[in-house]
């Protein structure tokens, strides 16, 4: 059996080896591969290891061995899945790998957000302390959480992790998703619709998948039902934001502040408009990049591969277009 990976750098850079998956078959790993890269490398490939390399329909046309593709994330949005099941293949995500990892990182962000401890420690070695006429100082203000509500749009695994982290904090939690599920445990907590959420949060922080009918969903009509204080989060997909609109509600002071580990193009652009715009955090989509997290990641995709060879494909993300199902 033929594997090919075509882009392995990020999970393993060199701490989180591919051992268990080689010994499934014959392993081809390629750190990064480009769009004109694909077909030469995946010609003879019976499956394909993916995170955030595209495989689209003209190249699925042009694969007749493929067989499988099975994501090295959660969102697959990278693999046309109804290409995909047209022509037999189960495409397969890994649904629960960094679960803690990206709640932990939303909370990393959102209190970034509310002390501001990096510009503080530079204030410090700068000497700013140190000729400082009193013994403490800030140079922004310092926000408390406890009492405030945080609004979870997308509220599936990571989005109930982060509204548990969130009630620990003293949060009233408020939450958006489209398929409710069960209340959780703790209170308070709301559903509310998606427009009501942006406008009664004070943290308004993003967990939902992107598709095809969700892109640029953030906009300015969203952001500007939000308070005025109110901060932004997206450690989802880039996509789902406007970002020529997010950055202008941060130049006007339409909202206080944002903290993103994801744009719609990655790496980021020079011009992207969030690079300039004002208290707008962001980081090089590292919420998932936990080795502990990597690990379990590594792992679901040694457990999708078994499943698909024996017969029994798990974690099928396109079921229902599969042909002949």
């Amino acid at each position: 059996m033929r594997i090919v990976v075509l882009d392995g750098y990020t999970l393993n850079p060199g701490d989180n080896p591919w051992d268990e998956v080689a010994k499934l078959g014959e392993l081809d790993v390629h750190d990064r591969t480009a769009p004109h890269e694909l077909l030469g490398r995946a010609s003879e490939a019976e499956i394909i290891l993916t995170n955030k390399a595209p495989v689209p329909a003209e190249a699925l046309k042009q694969l007749p061995k493929l067989r499988f593709i099975s994501v090295l994330a959660t969102g697959y949005d990278i693999v046309d899945i109804v290409t995909a099941g047209e022509r037999g293949i189960p495409v397969s995500n890994i649904p629960e790998y960094g679960t803690d990892s990206v709640a932990q990182f939303t909370f990393a962000l959102l209190l970034e957000l509310c002390h501001h401890v990096g510009a503080h420690d530079t204030a410090v070695k700068a000497g700013d302390w140190a000729a400082s006429p009193d013994w403490s100082f800030w140079k922004k203000p310092q926000v408390l959480l406890a009492s405030r509500k945080m609004g979870i749009a997308g509220f599936g695994r990571i989005g109930r992790r982060v509204g548990e982290l969130a009630h620990a904090f003293g949060m009233e939690v408020l939450a958006f998703d489209p398929q409710q599920g069960e209340l959780p445990a703790y209170s308070p907590f709301g559903w509310m619709s998606l427009r009501d959420l942006f406008a009664e949060a004070d943290v308004v922080s993003l967990h939902c998948p992107q598709t095809l009918d969700n892109v640029g969903f953030v906009n300015r009509d969203l952001l500007s039902l939000m308070k005025r204080g109110a901060l932004f989060i997206n450690a989802a997909r880039g996509g789902l934001v406007n970002e020529n609109d997010l950055a202008e509600a941060l130049n006007t002071e339409r909202i206080a502040g944002a903290a993103i580990d994801v744009v719609s193009i990655e790496p980021i652009q020079p011009d992207n408009p969030l690079l300039g715009a004002r208290n707008c955090l962001i980081t090089p989509h590292i919420a998932w990049a936990t080795l502990t997290a990597r690990q379990r990641l590594m792992k679901g995709t040694v457990e999708n591969i078994e499943a698909f060879l024996s017969g029994r494909p798990i974690n099928v993300v396109n079921a229902q277009h599969l042909r002949g199902k």
